[in-house]
C-alpha cells in the first residue's frame, strides 16, 4: 500500500503541474444564435483563468476579413454606441442583416502557460418578408409562352411565393396549363390562351413574419385576329405612304419642276467660248517697193 502511494506521488506532481492546467479556457453556453431583426442579440463568452486575474478580452468578427468590434476595451466601427460587454459577453442593440456572421471571443492570459483562448458564435438575423418585386407583361399573344417572375431579396429565411389571379390562389397540377416554383417565385404557361387574362399578384412568406404581396398588374392576352387585323392595317398604311410619295414625284415632274432644275444646271456647266484673237498688223518699216505704177 505504502509503495502504491509512493508511485502515485510523482504522477500527481506532473498532473499538477501539466501545462494544459495553467492554461486560460474559454467556452460559449449558446454558440448559435437566431434573433429578430431590430432586437438586441447576446453573444455569450464564458472564459476561466488559472493565474491572470485581469485577462484582456477581444471580440472580432469574420467575413471576407476579419473586423475588430471590441478591442483595447472600446468598440469599434458601427458597434460603438450600440453595444455593450459584461465579462466577456457581448451584447449587440437592434441588430439588422448586416450583423448576421461568425464571431470570435479571444481571451489573452498573459500570465498563464498558455495565454490565449477563443471560442466562435455564429448570429443569424431574421427578417420577415419584404414586398416582392413582380414582373408581369401588360399583354402578350394568344399561344405564346409566358413566364411571370416574383423575388423578395432581403426575407431571412429565403420566402417562398404564392401566385393569385383575380385574388384566387393557384395551385399547379397536371391538368393546369401552368407550373409553378414555390421557392424560385416563377409562374410559367407553355400557351397561353384568352382565359388567362386577368390580375396578377405574388405573395412571399416565411416563418418570421406576416407575408408580403405586390400590387395586382394586368395580364392581357391578344387572339390572333386581332393580331392579323393590325397587321394587315399596319400593312395598308405603308402601301399609301408609298403611293402617295410616288403620285407626288410625278405630279412634280409633270409640271416641269424637274426640267428647271436640269436648265438652271446645264446652264451652269456650259460657258460661252472665247472671242477669236484680233488680226495681224503689217509692219510698215519692211515694206519695198518691187514695182512702180506710172499713169
Amino acid at each position: 500500500m505504502n509503495t502504491m502511494k509512493i508511485l502515485a506521488l510523482p504522477l500527481l506532481i506532473t498532473v499538477l503541474h501539466s501545462p494544459a492546467c495553467l492554461s486560460v479556457t474559454v467556452s460559449s453556453s449558446k454558440p448559435k444564435v437566431e434573433v429578430h431583426e431590430h432586437t438586441d442579440a447576446v453573444l455569450a463568452c464564458e472564459f476561466k483563468t488559472e493565474k491572470d486575474p485581469n485577462p484582456r478580452i477581444e471580440w472580432k468578427k469574420k467575413g471576407k476579413g476579419v473586423t475588430f468590434v471590441y478591442f483595447d476595451r472600446k468598440f469599434s466601427g458601427s458597434y460603438a454606441g450600440r453595444a455593450k460587454i459584461e465579462g466577456a459577453t457581448l451584447t449587440i442593440h437592434s441588430v439588422t442583416q448586416k450583423d448576421s456572421g461568425e464571431y470570435r471571443c479571444e481571451v489573452t492570459a498573459s500570465e498563464d502557460h498558455v495565454n490565449l483562448g477563443e471560442t466562435s458564435v455564429s448570429l443569424n438575423v431574421l427578417v420577415p418578408p419584404h414586398v416582392p418585386s413582380c414582373e408581369v407583361p401588360g399583354s402578350v399573344f394568344a399561344g405564346s409562352g409566358l413566364e411571370l417572375l416574383c423575388k423578395d431579396k432581403l426575407s431571412v429565411p429565403p420566402a417562398t411565393y404564392r401566385w393569385y389571379k383575380d385574388n384566387k390562389a393557384l395551385t399547379a397540377s397536371a391538368d393546369t396549363p401552368y407550373s409553378i416554383d414555390t421557392h424560385k417565385g416563377t409562374l410559367k404557361f407553355k400557351s397561353v390562351s384568352k382565359a388567362d387574362s386577368g390580375m396578377y399578384r405574388c405573395e412571399s412568406s416565411n416563418s418570421v413574419g406576416a407575408p408580403k404581396s405586390c400590387v395586382a398588374q394586368h395580364l392581357k392576352v391578344i387572339e390572333y385576329q386581332l393580331s392579323l387585323t393590325t397587321l394587315i392595317a399596319g400593312a395598308a398604311g405603308l402601301f399609301l405612304l408609298i403611293f402617295m410619295c410616288c403620285l407626288g414625284v410625278c405630279l412634280c415632274r409633270r409640271r416641269g419642276c424637274c426640267k428647271k432644275e436640269k436648265k438652271a444646271k446645264s446652264s451652269k456647266s456650259f460657258s460661252s467660248p472665247p472671242p477669236p484673237p484680233p488680226p495681224p498688223t503689217r509692219n510698215l518699216k519692211h515694206y519695198k517697193q518691187t514695182q512702180s505704177f506710172m499713169i
